[in-house]
């Protein structure tokens, strides 16, 4: 099976993953939110933020000073079609291999099963007449 189109070597790592899916559903996220919704250290957060800004994924806005500095992230446009792009791709996966690609051979057989046992019971019907 070749890979979709659209999956993304990059967002992939469920870390990474995690982090774009997150941001995906809102404008802007501090990043202690961001640190505490998905049970990260600080430095590993940081690593991950810093590799997805690097590839243009997202935006990284510090604000104030000193104890009160804050950190902002958000996914840019090129984070948000690649994160969508890479869902599409994830689907296509699971759907070509989901229960329906795997159940047509079995609903086949027990279709065929079906029909000759309807027609054994239609032959002792009429051989009962």
């Amino acid at each position: 099976m070749s890979t979709p189109s659209g999956f993304d070597e990059l967002i992939h790592p469920s870390t990474r993953l995690s982090v774009v899916a997150l941001l995906a559903a809102t404008e802007w996220a501090d990043f202690p939110f961001i640190r505490d919704s998905l049970s990260l250290s600080d430095s590993a957060l940081s690593k991950q933020l810093h590799t997805l800004e690097e590839a243009g994924y997202l935006e990284i806005r510090k604000e104030g000073g000193g104890r009160k500095r804050r950190t902002k992230v958000r996914l840019t446009s090129r984070g948000r079609t690649a994160f969508e792009g890479h869902v599409a791709a994830l689907r296509a996966i699971v759907e070509g291999a989901g229960p329906t690609a795997a159940a047509a051979p079995a609903t086949e057989s027990a279709a065929a099963a079906s029909g000759t046992g309807q027609q054994q019971q239609q032959q002792r019907a009429e051989a009962g007449r």
